[in-house]
């Protein structure tokens, strides 16, 4: 089961799930860690944005709209 799937069937939060699979000083966890010291989450959520944005302009919402409803 993927990880998104997982959110949606448990209704747990990522986090939750995260340290439910994770053991306390483990291997996975200081990747985790490496990670999110690296800006993994900030860098991850401003490529969604920008896929999104060029897909919108691409479908051919206006800039407008892309400024003003969807705040990209």
């Amino acid at each position: 089961m993927g990880a998104a799937k997982m959110v949606l069937e448990t209704g747990k939060h990522p986090g939750e799930l995260k340290d439910a699979v994770t053991s306390p000083g483990g291997t996975t966890i200081a990747g985790v860690e490496a990670l999110e010291q690296g800006g993994l989450r900030a860098t991850t959520i401003s490529a969604v944005k920008a896929s999104t944005r060029r897909s919108m302009q691409l479908g051919g919402v206006s800039e407008e709209d892309i400024k003003s409803k969807y705040n990209l």
